[in-house]
């Protein structure tokens, strides 16, 4: 037989007996998984060769045997770099830190360098137990393993990494932690393509993107600084270099073999001082949409919505989100005119942006999913704004075949008789009308939410839109002119090009602010309950 007809060969069957072959020899089913990898690539390098196999069965575990000793002798030449004894007061001990007797930094360098030995998997549980000050419980939830699990990893890692040191008189038994430190990292575009703030969410990706944050650093600068060894480091940055796809991350790497940070994060005060540039014209632009929704009414009513009963009150609703951005649109474009014209735009399908966590909750979003062939229709689009005020029904990854409520919604438009839905779907029924998708009217369901053709998108928000017009010039110029001095000496020149990212952190209030405004003067009603058919809405296509 050919070597390559070894593909055959290789399925689901093989795959389990091999990795009962190396479960047998390894310690944990970690480095089973490692030694089954590399046993498979070696039968698929044979694979690609040219050449004769007597018999499949036996050449497949001669390759096993081989692979796995090469294995045994990588991993006992790691082993003998491992540093062994009887100090486990090393990890779960710190001196008080009024005892002059003990080097701090000496001994978390000497704990730091032996845990830089341990395997990916463990850690990954160290960092978070000792770097990140995570309880087992904690690590258990945030990694979906269970606690027993966390604790077996923890106590191999420990016995990996003991060593004998000085008797500490004074000690208590508490984790090594660094500081916390929070980001509230938005995101705009197509998450799917990769969203790089999946990579980071440990307390010690946090501190490397802080200090990448002022200035490029290396590697080894970011290890003196923090304390930890160049290797957990060098793992680290190739993860947020990286990102979720490979082509986008939350880190950079610059000249020198430095990396930098790669998206907009402003510090506390930054951020505070670009808020309120926006916040304190809130007054004068409510006063402007308040006029301008009365004036427009009836402009609003006459929209070829698909709704078997339309609300006004649904309708503002939908168009805040786009209505309150106006002036930070007409911002945005005096800064793309005056004082960002020879920066190039930024083109990715999916960017970032955010601010270090001072205890403000910005509520304002609003996500968008789309769903082909579906319940009679060949697209369907659906989109929801959440506020301070109202949370969300659904995010952008949110599946609609997944979902029986808004399928029940997409159903109803042209009305559902009660008496065909079975009674699982009446059950589902009855929880779509409490989140606001569907009201009954007799003997049918109908669909709450806004429902209006993908053919008539262009015109959905023209009305709104019309509102830029030059009404704000005056007080845009000056807050665009505000700005964009505070993204010159705030944010490094490589990012200027993502300048309307920061103007999107300094507008994040005025969505809150313009419906807790309108909702004070009688002009928007909230949502009884908290959550409603107020600001969700659908597009649909046969």
């Amino acid at each position: 037989m050919k070597k390559q007809d070894l593909l055959e060969y290789i399925n689901g069957d093989l795959l389990d007996k091999l990795f009962g072959f190396c479960y047998a020899r390894t310690r944990d089913s970690y480095e089973a998984e490692e030694l089954c990898s590399d046993i498979l690539y070696a039968l698929l390098k044979a694979a690609h060769t040219s050449g004769e196999i007597e018999s499949v069965s036996p050449f497949i575990w001669k390759v096993a045997h081989n692979v796995y000793a090469d294995f045994s002798n990588d991993r006992r030449k790691h082993s003998e770099s491992l540093y062994r004894g009887d100090s486990e007061a090393v990890l779960l001990s710190l001196a008080e830190e009024d005892d002059s007797t003990i080097d701090r930094d000496e001994l978390l360098s000497s704990v730091y360098h032996r845990i830089a030995f341990l395997t990916q998997a463990y850690r990954e549980v160290m960092i978070l137990f000792y770097l990140d000050g995570l309880s087992t419980a904690e690590i258990a939830k945030k990694t979906g393993t269970s606690e027993n699990a966390i604790r077996q990893r923890l106590f191999f890692a420990r016995q990996t990494i003991k060593k004998e040191v000085e008797e500490m008189t004074e000690a208590y038994p508490k984790p090594i932690a660094l500081n916390r430190i929070n980001y509230v990292i938005w995101g705009t575009g197509n998450p799917v393509w990769g969203d790089p703030r999946s990579v980071c969410t440990r307390i010690f990706s946090k501190h490397i993107l802080w200090l990448c944050r002022k200035k490029p650093m290396s590697a080894s600068e970011i290890a003196k600084s923090l304390n930890v060894p160049t290797l957990y480091v060098e793992e680290e940055l190739e993860i947020l270099c990286n990102g979720e796809n490979g082509q986008y991350g939350l880190l950079r790497r610059m000249d020198k073999k430095k990396y930098a940070i790669n998206f907009i994060l402003l510090d506390r005060d930054t951020m505070e001082k670009a808020n309120t540039l926006y916040t304190r014209q809130l007054p004068k632009v409510c006063d402007i949409i308040a006029d301008f929704f009365q004036t427009h009414q009836s402009e609003y009513l006459s929209f070829p919505y698909l709704n078997h009963k339309v609300d006004l009150n649904l309708i503002l609703w939908q168009q805040i989100s786009v209505i309150a951005e106006v002036f930070a649109s007409r911002v945005a474009q005096i800064l793309a005119e005056k004082h960002f014209s020879d920066v190039p735009a930024v083109d990715r399908p999916f960017s970032v942006f955010g601010y270090v966590d001072h205890g403000k909750y910005y509520g304002g979003g609003r996500d968008g999913i789309d769903a082909q062939n579906i319940c009679g229709f060949s697209r369907v689009y659906a989109e929801n704004i959440y506020t301070a005020r109202i949370p969300f029904h659904f995010h952008c990854r949110h599946n609609i075949s997944q979902d029986p409520q808004l399928q029940l919604a997409i159903r109803a438009i042209e009305g559902l008789k009660i008496a065909s839905l079975s009674e699982a779907e009446k059950e589902c029924a009855a929880k779509a009308i409490e989140c606001g998708y569907l009201y009954r009217d007799g003997d049918m369901l109908y669909t709450k939410i806004l429902v209006s053709r993908i053919a008539d998108q262009d015109k959905l928000f023209a009305i709104s839109n019309s509102l830029q017009g030059t009404c704000f010039d005056d007080d845009a110029e000056i807050v665009a002119e505000t700005i964009a001095g505070l993204i010159k000496s705030t944010i490094p020149q490589y990012l200027h090009s993502e300048w309307r990212f920061a103007n999107c952190l300094a507008n994040l209030p005025t969505l809150d602010g313009v419906v807790e405004c309108l909702i004070q003067r009688g002009v928007l009603t909230p949502p009884e309950n908290g959550l409603g058919a107020e600001g969700c809405w659908m597009m649909v296509e046969r």
